[in-house]
């Protein structure tokens, strides 16, 4: 099974918040990923609103032809504010305002009574739901209870190992992990961190199915364009599983 890119556009939208502005459009973006061969598109729509807007989400899902997964914390209030825009997913992720980016994945132990309702709540509304979690297996068996469409595995203890630093204890507790969620019925996605230099091993667990990359490809866009950044990951995860 050939494994799937969804490209995150956040940072498209912070350099346009920096100014207040109009420019860069991240729905431009998101079309310019979907003509490169992305396969799906996310956002991460915060409760600060630092980047995202509501109205990037509302127009990303009138244009875009490939599904729209929008990251957001367990709340009410975001509920509230996406319900209406139906993205084809919704993955749920820890969220405090104080964070540059998102860390470490949610608790769906410690959170299960209300995060019950909040994936009902979803699914009721054709929403699939995602949760964004670490490779624990405490953790996955959870996520089955709750009956989640798909589970997002953390990458980022392992993008973030010193380049010297042996990685193969960090890529078994991705592979278990993602055994796990497989046989347990769910998708199995993975992101956070991940780089030209480093999505390969991740690349090649037979379970994964989708790769959430965002803040690199990005980052490479302002050297390359965002059509060849796009193009590059694809190739660099492309046949991996042999």
């Amino acid at each position: 099974m050939s494994i799937r890119l969804g490209v995150n556009i956040d940072h498209v939208a912070t350099l346009r918040q920096a100014r207040l502005g109009h420019e860069p459009e991240p729905v431009a973006a998101g079309l310019l990923a979907q003509g490169a061969g992305a396969h799906g598109i996310t956002v991460h729509l915060r409760a600060d609103r630092r980047h995202i807007q509501e109205r990037d989400v509302r127009l990303l899902k009138e244009v875009l032809t490939v599904p729209l997964n929008v990251e957001c914390a367990a709340t009410q209030e975001t509920l509230a504010t996406l319900v209406p825009l139906r993205p084809d997913w919704v993955t749920l992720v820890p969220e405090t305002r104080e964070e540059l980016t998102t860390q470490g994945g949610l608790d769906i132990v410690f959170m299960q009574a209300h995060l019950r309702q909040i994936i009902r709540e979803l699914r009721v509304s054709d929403i699939r739901v995602s949760l964004f979690i670490d490779p624990q297996l405490d953790q996955v068996k959870m996520a089955g209870r709750l009956e989640a469409d798909a589970v997002e595995f953390n990458t980022g203890v392992y993008a973030d190992l010193p380049r010297q630093a042996d990685p193969s204890a960090e890529l078994e507790r991705l592979r278990d992990a993602s055994k796990l969620a497989s046989r347990l019925g769910m998708r199995v996605l993975a992101g956070h961190g991940l780089t030209l230099q480093n999505v390969a091993p991740i690349a090649a667990i037979p379970e994964v199915e989708e790769l959430n990359i965002g803040h690199s490809i990005i980052g490479r866009s302002v050297l390359v364009g965002l059509e060849r950044a796009v193009q590059e990951m694809l190739h660099a995860i492309a046949g991996v599983r042999g």
